[in-house]
C-alpha cells in the first residue's frame, strides 16, 4: 500500500478484515452456538477463554501507561474497570467466573489456569506482548475486533439459551454488558486509529495489527477444535471433559 487512504477508506479496509477473518466464521463457534457441543466441550471453551479474559486488563494496563494524553488515558482506563470491577466480585472477569461456575467448573481450578491448552497460553501471551512492544497505534488497532463482537454475542446468547439446558441468562451475564461496552470501546479505538494513522505505512500497520488480533482469536478456536472436537487430541495436562 503506497497511497494514503482517506479516513473512510481506512475504516472500510479495517472492517473488511473483520468480515473475512473474525472468529465468528470459525467452525467451533458454529457448533457452540448451534447446540452441537457436549457440556464438557462447552466447559473446555469457557475454561480456555478465561485465560484470555483474565489477561485483557494486563494488556490494557501496559497500553494505558504508554498513552501521553490524559483524555485518552481516562477513556482507556474504563476498559480495566470494566474487566476488573471496582471491588471484589464485580466486573467482566467475575461474570466470566459465574459462567464457568454455572458450567460446574471449580473456581480455583479456573483461576489457576492449570488446564488450559498450550496454544491458548501461547496465543494470549503473544497478544499481551504485542500490545506492550509494538507502537501505540498498532496496540490500539489490535483492539478493533470489538467492532465485530456484538454480532457474535447476540448469536451466542440466543443460540446457547435455545440449545443448552445447562446455561441460563444468569450464567451468560458477561455478554449482556459487552453489548454496550464493546461498541463504546470500538468507537474510541477506531477514532484514534483514523486520526493517528497519517501515512500509508502507519495505515498498513493498523490493518496488520487488526489482522494479527483476528489470528490470535482464530488460533484459540483451532486449538479447541483439534483437542475437543476432531480428532480429539487433548494435550498432556490440559482439561479432560468428564462427559
Amino acid at each position: 500500500m503506497t497511497e494514503l487512504l482517506s479516513a473512510a477508506q481506512l475504516e472500510e479496509r479495517l472492517r473488511h478484515v473483520g468480515e473475512t477473518r473474525y472468529h465468528h466464521l470459525h467452525p467451533f463457534h458454529k457448533l457452540l452456538h448451534g447446540g452441537k457441543l457436549t457440556k464438557g466441550q462447552v466447559q473446555a471453551w469457557a475454561l480456555n477463554r478465561y485465560y484470555y479474559q483474565a489477561s485483557i486488563p494486563r494488556k490494557d494496563a501496559t497500553l494505558l501507561a504508554r498513552l501521553d494524553n490524559a483524555a485518552d488515558r481516562r477513556a482507556w482506563r474504563q476498559r480495566i474497570i470494566d474487566h476488573d470491577g471496582m471491588k471484589e466480585g464485580e466486573g467482566g472477569i467475575a461474570r466470566w467466573l459465574m459462567l464457568t461456575g454455572g458450567l460446574g467448573l471449580d473456581q480455583d481450578y479456573v483461576e489457576g489456569c492449570r488446564g488450559i491448552l498450550p496454544a491458548t497460553r501461547f496465543a494470549v501471551d503473544a497478544y499481551v506482548h504485542f500490545v506492550a512492544e509494538r507502537s501505540v497505534l498498532e496496540a490500539v488497532a489490535s483492539s478493533l475486533t470489538e467492532m465485530f463482537s456484538p454480532m457474535i454475542i447476540a448469536n451466542r446468547v440466543a443460540g446457547m439459551l435455545a440449545n443448552y439446558d445447562f446455561v441460563s441468562q444468569q450464567t451468560l451475564a458477561y455478554f449482556q454488558n459487552r453489548l454496550t461496552e464493546a461498541p463504546r470501546d470500538a468507537d474510541f479505538a477506531l477514532a484514534y486509529v483514523k486520526h493517528h494513522a497519517r501515512t500509508p505505512e502507519q495505515q498498513q500497520q493498523a490493518i496488520a495489527a487488526l489482522t494479527f488480533k483476528c489470528d490470535v482469536l482464530w488460533v484459540q478456536l483451532d486449538a479447541l477444535y483439534h483437542a475437543y472436537v476432531a480428532p480429539g487430541h487433548v494435550p498432556p495436562g490440559s482439561f479432560v471433559p468428564q462427559e
